[in-house]
């Protein structure tokens, strides 16, 4: 079994460049089954979670040629099966767009329910409503989801709450149905937008993403195009938590510093100095913090990803602080690991209370999720001694070459593998 080992203490100085963004990634690779052509997709993360779903698609009958560890050609003209069983679909959450995309080339979808993160129910009743509103009928069995369709027709899909996820596959359905959809109450992330923009680079006509009302006229066709993804909003809030915890000067290169904005306003709350340029944004901390308040909501509110991480640094940040979860339940599942490093904070339902200490001390952890577990190794950072992190398949699934990049900056981490004997007696 592989796992980290940090020893913290040290501070971050120089550059990392942020990869393409994993959320943008892993919905705009579904989306070349719409196309009825050659797909060459630039800025993609090196990633296991890309990896998967590349995979997906050529058990689909999709030929993918890779041209670079971050750029491919996806040719989805053979692709000729409408579904995906589990032992495809089991590794990650993002599989689910499969199924707006195949209903839309198929007007069929049969779909395993997908695994990914646990980190609590993530119900899709939103895009089963969408779905039905387009036309298809649903029949779910044998924890299989199947959509039939005698023919896709735009319509007004109204979500009772903005999910990202719903708002997605029903773009993915629609943008082929005949007549005009609306998305109201429609999500607003920027990777919302970013799919958006190669939809429509392809042929598409939507409009509107980005606000809460999506409005997509259906196209008969769509082309093949080239398309470089959007920088990783969450990888670079990743390095700024990293950068303030820690301590140091770090420039991180290849943002769009509007997608931080959420972000670094409550770093700087905590006493972080950002110096912002066209596409980079520098970072300075002395790692002295104070603490603060923060509820993580949709877009353009602070990020649920974001979550975890944040709540690290809070552990040595002087003062209370308030962490309230305003998007996922049990997403405080690794309050429990951070206590092991030292850290003093409670848990009641939605809400986590940090009273902040003089300093963590390493000890073996684990990852319980992908940020999560992004979180560990920022505790680790900052921690005294030596920290184990395990379960680290959970952050590889969102963070390229993440043991690379922060040796670069001068962390003292280190990938290693280990019998499985010894993994669990360290935990015991």
């Amino acid at each position: 079994m592989e796992k980290y080992i940090i020893n913290g203490g040290n501070k971050l100085c120089g550059s990392v460049s942020i990869a393409g963004a994993k959320n943008a990634a892993v919905a705009i690779i579904p989306a070349v089954i719409l196309s009825e052509d050659v797909c060459r997709l630039e800025n993609l993360p090196n990633i296991s979670d890309v990896t998967i779903i590349c995979e997906i698609l050529e058990k689909l009958g999709a030929k993918i040629r890779l041209i670079n560890k971050n750029t491919i050609e996806i040719d989805p003209r053979n692709i000729n099966s409408y579904v995906a069983e589990y032992e495809l679909v089991r590794h990650m959450r993002a599989s689910y767009y499969l199924l707006g995309a195949l209903l839309g080339r198929f007007n069929r979808a049969r779909v395993a329910m997908p695994g990914g993160c646990n980190f609590g129910v993530r119900p899709i009743d939103l895009h089963l409503k969408g779905f039905k509103a387009l036309g298809a009928n649903e029949i779910s069995e044998n924890g299989m989801i199947n959509l039939c369709a005698d023919n896709l027709h735009g319509a007004t899909v109204h979500f009772d709450m903005a999910s990202v996820g719903a708002t997605i596959n029903i773009m993915l359905a629609a943008v082929k149905a005949k007549g005009k959809t609306v998305i109201e109450n429609a999500a607003k992330e920027p990777h919302i937008v970013d799919l958006a923009n190669f939809l429509n680079a392809m042929g598409a006509d939507i409009i509107g993403a980005g606000t809460d009302v999506i409005k997509i006229r259906g196209v008969e066709k769509l082309n093949g195009t080239t398309y470089s993804i959007i920088p990783d909003q969450i990888e670079a809030g990743t390095f700024i938590a990293a950068v303030a915890g820690a301590g140091g000067d770090v420039t991180i290169k290849n943002v769009i510093p509007k997608h931080l904005d959420s972000i670094t306003a409550k770093f700087e709350e905590m006493g972080v100095k950002f110096e912002e340029y066209d596409d980079s944004i520098r970072i300075i901390s002395d790692g002295k913090l104070t603490g603060c308040n923060v509820k993580t909501m949709p877009h353009p509110g602070y990020p649920t990803d974001m979550q975890p991480q944040i709540t690290a640094v809070m552990s040595v940040a002087k003062g209370t602080s308030v962490v309230t979860e305003g998007v996922w339940d049990n997403r405080f599942r690794y309050i429990e690991e951070l206590r092991r490093l030292g850290a003093q904070a409670s848990v009641d339902g939605k809400v986590a209370v940090v009273n902040g200490v003089e300093y963590l001390t390493g000890a073996p952890v684990k990852a319980v999720d992908l940020r999560a577990g992004a979180a560990m190794i920022i505790a680790a950072l900052m921690a005294r001694g030596t920290t184990e992190i395990e379960n680290i398949h959970y952050i590889e699934r969102g963070y390229e070459n993440i043991v690379g990049k922060l040796t670069a900056l001068g962390a003292d981490i280190k990938k290693v593998d280990v019998p499985e004997s010894d993994v669990n007696n360290s935990i015991a």
